[in-house]
């Protein structure tokens, strides 16, 4: 299926069990302490599941697209380009400066890879429905929403590597190893540490079409509803996660160049990122 489009529709209860829980403890500020709120709180996540199953459903789209990297650029069999940023400083002493386009085989050597592209969400009628509950229902049903785009993520990926793209068809982990990442490649989600920049979210549209499963973006990129996930699925055996640290003017310039944004506009959207003068 390289180069296709597939929508999956789970219900609630296929993906409820890849829900890690640690994450939506952190969402309500327990974290490792009050193991009797704690407590409470899961009870309450977990009646609020079985209310949600069988009335609202999550929602997978992903492809498998033919890619090579183009020095920091990852560059699709169909012609688009997709500009990365490289880490400004190594995570340890003597490692490389990272970028995610270093995991996939350069144009330069004459053979295709793969990278797949993804987009998470639950019903965006779930979100609508509890907008008047009172603060806690709405909190709760909220954080649960976002638990389980993560966890819809995780499940879909999971497939994609043992059936979908089969690159792991051996592959046989409990839910517990899923969490630790025991897998082989990655899974980088837009907004988060070696991918700030959320307007790559357009890009990401324009190949899955993400209005199909009911995401909309905001002028920033930012996806709507609030529960949903995007980024890439990568396969290299040595791929890892990095944090890609703040970046510099002179990055910031050859990024905007490669994207075809304006500086100014770019600076708007890496805020975040930028070293700070």
């Amino acid at each position: 299926m390289i180069n296709e489009v597939r929508h999956i529709v789970y219900q609630v209860s296929e993906v409820a069990p890849y829900i890690n829980w640690p994450y939506f403890d952190y969402a309500w500020g327990v974290g490792s302490k009050g193991a009797d709120e704690r407590k409470r709180l899961r009870e309450d996540a977990k009646r609020l599941l079985l209310e949600l199953d069988g009335v609202y459903q999550a929602h997978a789209l992903f492809g498998i697209f033919n890619a090579n990297s183009d020095g920091d650029d990852l560059l699709l069999d169909n012609g688009v380009r997709i500009p990365m940023l490289r880490q400004q400083k190594p995570s340890r002493k003597g490692q490389p400066n990272l970028c995610l386009a270093d995991f996939i085989r350069p144009l330069s050597s004459g053979q295709k890879d793969e990278i797949g592209l993804f987009a998470t969400t639950i019903d965006s009628s779930l979100e609508h429905d509890f907008a008047n509950s009172d603060p806690y229902q709405k909190m709760m049903a909220q954080t649960v929403a976002d638990r389980l785009a993560e966890a819809t993520a995780e499940k879909m990926h999971q497939e994609v590597r043992v059936f979908h793209w089969g690159y792991a068809p051996l592959e046989n982990l409990s839910i517990q190893q899923l969490h630790i990442e025991a897998f082989q490649g990655i899974r980088p989600a837009i907004g988060y540490p070696s991918l700030p920049d959320t307007s790559l979210n357009f890009i990401l549209s324009d190949l899955l079409d993400m209005k199909q499963i009911g995401i909309r973006l905001t002028e920033s990129g930012m996806m709507m509803p609030h529960a949903s996930v995007s980024g890439f699925m990568i396969a290299h055996p040595k791929a890892r996660y990095f944090d890609l640290g703040k970046i510099g003017e002179d990055q910031l310039c050859d990024y905007a160049r490669r994207r075809g944004v304006p500086v100014e506009l770019m600076r708007r959207f890496l805020t975040n990122s930028l070293i700070k003068n």
